[in-house]
Parts: C-alpha cells; sequence; structure tokens
C-alpha cells in the first residue's frame, strides 16, 4: 500500500509540474494557455466526452476571439491552436517546407499508414507526384461513366431499402469508389465484393480512435510498442491489390481505372527525388489504394448529406437546384455528362455554400519540422510543435462571412464570391497538401446530388438543436435525417416545397 501510495503522489507531481511547464512554455512566447487540462489537452476531453474533436476547438476558438494562437496542454510535445488567418496562411502555404509534416506518427512496419495523408517530406512529394494525374479533369472527364452510373444506381437502391440515409450515401460512395479502384463491373455497383471492406474502413473503431491520438500526442508509444494503426485492414488492401495489377497485366487491359496509373507507376521503376529513391511496390500502392478509400468514402457521403440536409430546409433553394437540374437534363436529352454537371453554376454555388456551412472536416493537423515565427502575433514555434488549424470555426466567423449562420447560397455567385476572402475558404485545404482528391470528390458528390435530386424531393427531419457524432476528423450530424420523396412530374415539378420542413437553418 504504502509503495502504491508512492507511486501514486510521485504522478501527481509528475503531472502537475508538466501542467506548469507547457503553461509557462507559452506564455513565454507571449500565447495565452488553456487552462483547462494543462497535461492532455483537448485530446483528453475528446476521449472522455461524447462530443466531435472539432467542438472542442471550436469552443476555445470563441472563447479566446482576439487571441491569434492559444496554446495547449500536452503530454510529450508543444501543442498550439491557431486562430489568427495570417498565421494558418502561413502554416499551410508561406512556410509549407516548415510545416509540411501532418503530424502523425506511425512505423514502417505499418504498411496501409505509407500512403500519401501520413507521408512527409520527400517521400510524400514523390508519390504525390505520380498520383497526381489519376485526379486531372481529363481522368475525371474519362472516370465520369463509372461515376454517373453509381449514382443512378443508387436511386432504385434508395426505393427498395429502408436504411437511414447517410448509410445510404456512405454505401453510395464506397461502392463508387471500389469501382473505380478495383474496376468491378457488376451488374449494380452496390453488389461489389469489395463493399463491406470499403464501408469497414469508413467506420473506425474505438480501438484505432485510441491508437490515433497516442500516434500525435505520445508517438513515442508507437515506435516502443511497435503499434500499427490500420493492421486490420492490412491483408485485405495488399492482396486486392496484387491480385488487381496481376490480372491487368495478365489480360493486357487498358481502361481509365486507379489499376492502370498503379502499372505505369510500376513500369516507371524507382521514383526519385534529390537523394532519395521510392521502389513502387505492390504494398507502396496497396497503401494509396487504402488512403483512396478513407480519406474519400466517408467525407464524400458527408458532403451530400450535409448538402441535402439544408436543401430539405431552404425550399426556395431546392426548387431553384431543381429548376436547373431538369434544364440540363433536358437539354442533354435525358441524360447527363461531366461537361453539363461541371457547368452547373447554381449546384455549384449550392455545393460550396453547403461545404462551408459543415465542412467535411472540422480541422487541419500539421507538425513543425524546422523552427518558424507566425507572423501574426510573433509567435516562435519550435521545431516538433503540433499545430492544429480550425476550419469549422473560420467558417462560421462573421469576420468573413456576414449571417455566418445562415445557408446562403448567393454567397457564391459569380458577382459575389469575389468579395469572398480566399483564405477563410477552407474546406478542402490550402497549398501543397490540399486535398489531392478533391475534383474526384466534387464530381462524385455533384453526381450523387443531381441524380437524387432529378428523381426526389428531400425532407428535412431533426430534434432541437443539432447535435455532431463523435468523430476524430469529420463534422457530422448525429440528430438529423433526411427523407426522400418521389417526384412525380421532372418537367413541371408540381410543388418542389411539397414535404419541405421549412426554411429554418440548423445552428
Amino acid at each position: 500500500m504504502i509503495i502504491q501510495a508512492i507511486i501514486i503522489i510521485l504522478l501527481a507531481v509528475i503531472i502537475y509540474l508538466k501542467g506548469v511547464f507547457n503553461e509557462r512554455y507559452w506564455k513565454m512566447r507571449g500565447v495565452v494557455f488553456y487552462q483547462r487540462n494543462k497535461v492532455f489537452g483537448v485530446a483528453w476531453d475528446c476521449l472522455m466526452k461524447n462530443r466531435a474533436y472539432f467542438e472542442h476547438f471550436h469552443e476555445i476558438y470563441k472563447r479566446f476571439p482576439n487571441e491569434p494562437a492559444v496554446g495547449l496542454g500536452s503530454v510529450l510535445k508543444p501543442t498550439i491552436f491557431l486562430r489568427d488567418l495570417e498565421n494558418i496562411q502561413h502554416v499551410m502555404v508561406t512556410d509549407f517546407n516548415a510545416f509540411n509534416h501532418k503530424g502523425i506518427e506511425v512505423i514502417e512496419e505499418d504498411v496501409l499508414a505509407n500512403n500519401l495523408f501520413i507521408m512527409n517530406g520527400k517521400k510524400w512529394k514523390v508519390v504525390r507526384q505520380k498520383m497526381n494525374p489519376l485526379f486531372t479533369p481529363s481522368k475525371l472527364k474519362s472516370m465520369f461513366g463509372i461515376i454517373d452510373k453509381s449514382a443512378r444506381d443508387i436511386v432504385p437502391y434508395i426505393k427498395n431499402n429502408k436504411t437511414n440515409t447517410f448509410e445510404t450515401l456512405s454505401t453510395f460512395c464506397s461502392a463508387a469508389k471500389s469501382a473505380i479502384v478495383f474496376g468491378t463491373t457488376t451488374e449494380s455497383i452496390f453488389d461489389s465484393p469489395f463493399l463491406k471492406m470499403a464501408q469497414k474502413v469508413s467506420q473506425p473503431t474505438f480501438a484505432f480512435y485510441l491508437k490515433f491520438i497516442v500516434s500525435v500526442t505520445m508517438p513515442i508509444l508507437i515506435r516502443v510498442f511497435k503499434i500499427k494503426i490500420f493492421n486490420e485492414f492490412e491483408e485485405f488492401f495488399v492482396g486486392a491489390i496484387k491480385k488487381l495489377l496481376q490480372s491487368r497485366q495478365n489480360e493486357n487491359i487498358k481502361s481509365h481505372e486507379f489499376a492502370d496509373l498503379c502499372l505505369s507507376i510500376k513500369d516507371g521503376g524507382l521514383m526519385k527525388e534529390d537523394d532519395l529513391e521510392v521502389e513502387p511496390t505492390d504494398e507502396l500502392l496497396a497503401a494509396q489504394a487504402f488512403f483512396f478509400f478513407a480519406a474519400g468514402v466517408e467525407p464524400t457521403a458527408t458532403g451530400i448529406f450535409n448538402t441535402l440536409v439544408l436543401l430539405g430546409q431552404n425550399p426556395d433553394v431546392l426548387k431553384r437546384l431543381h429548376e436547373e437540374i431538369d434544364n440540363a437534363f433536358e437539354e442533354n436529352e435525358g441524360s447527363i455528362s461531366y461537361d453539363l454537371i461541371s457547368n452547373m453554376e447554381y449546384l455549384d454555388m449550392v455545393f460550396s455554400e453547403a461545404s462551408r456551412f459543415y465542412p467535411p472536416i472540422g480541422y487541419l493537423m500539421r507538425e513543425c519540422v524546422k523552427d518558424s515565427i507566425l507572423p501574426a502575433g510573433n509567435i516562435k514555434i519550435d521545431k516538433g510543435t503540433t499545430v492544429f488549424l480550425p476550419i469549422y470555426s473560420i467558417h462560421h466567423d462573421e469576420i468573413f462571412y456576414s449571417d455566418p449562420e445562415v445557408f446562403n447560397p448567393e454567397r457564391f455567385s459569380r458577382e459575389n464570391k469575389a468579395g469572398i476572402n480566399e483564405k477563410a475558404y477552407i474546406t478542402f485545404g490550402k497549398g501543397n497538401r490540399i486535398c489531392i482528391g478533391m475534383r474526384y470528390a466534387i464530381l462524385q458528390a455533384k453526381a450523387g446530388i443531381v441524380q437524387l435530386l432529378r428523381h426526389f424531393i428531400v425532407k428535412t427531419t431533426f430534434e432541437e438543436g443539432v447535435k455532431f457524432k463523435k468523430d476524430q476528423l469529420q463534422v457530422r450530424l448525429e440528430n438529423v435525417d433526411v427523407e426522400f420523396i418521389e417526384r412525380t412530374d421532372y418537367a413541371g415539378l408540381g410543388d418542389v416545397s411539397a414535404g419541405s420542413n421549412g426554411s429554418t437553418v440548423l445552428n
């Protein structure tokens, strides 16, 4: 008992002294310190409370309206939350070389962690350069047939399946991504053999969240105990990619799918960047396939869902978008094309504003890899510091958006868009590490929205107040659903606002 008491006292003293050190560290740099959880910071609240990670940052953002940055508690390395847009721009764009690290620690044995989201430095640069061609406008245009098929397939799926809307949209995005990556050619994309694994990737467990937090706050534990964050998916994705590439080589089939780019990269041999050489192994390519699922399915489904929620609450906006969609189909003799969907101006306005109002990702994270100085506040950032950057909070700041809690697609009209501070729209990030799949995600989301609204009116149902799902990165509405009501008159539209829940916006 005495030994146990001594250990408890020592731990209490260590925790207290660490908290004092964290506070002094930031005060010496002229940065206000967030007093709550001086040692474990936001990570503790995230584990112990039923709130999304971004909500804790949003609370800090509102609590310190006049501060350019706020120091946070941390176990092993300094951690800071940035509020000032100039500092955020400095991290993402101006001094990118000092902040190109994603702040997530992994081990070499964690095969699927060797992906573009987590990679850093020269290795990230050389692999990204090789993967960029997958998302050029010409490639997306050639992929549109698969994307459109997946969007069309969702209509009968909704009519025949009574599941909640987000699950349906997640299934749609998982199936579409399976078709793009693995080239599945079943009659319906929802019969894809890869669908279950794609859905599993988009539904991480508590154990995954815990490993993720440890990799950010106490990375030494990842190295010491050889913790693999993505081990449960490794066998499937590595095996699937090996089988896919072997099949493509044997059949000598050329199409526009992910496999073609992988084969091209393998045929090109070693990837080089200065003194770095990277071998394009099947495992490396499997990690990129995993990344496209993990980073592309759930956020895209969230983007579509959030857009439908807001449309269901704003019947006038819904009616105008219905009209644009119907006119586009009429002009193209009942079908839709890449060029047509890319030129739908009001659809772009609606999706842009929905992505501002409810961005799929609530915040970004970076790690400083060499000393830097933030311009606002002249704050010295030491190498090894973790930096958190708000997205949701910036998008809801009245300094950058008038009436930010009002859903108003007119903000993004040709006339008004010029008045928006482009630095304050961070849905897909900024700078060199802007989301590589941004164009694909937007195209898939728009294709899904177009086919859904071609056939349905949407009605938003929700409980009082807004609740977000507890999630590591995403902005997921938890107490809201969208009901689909079949349209009976595409041309005349009838009463497109029928069944709408009114124009009040959740806030």
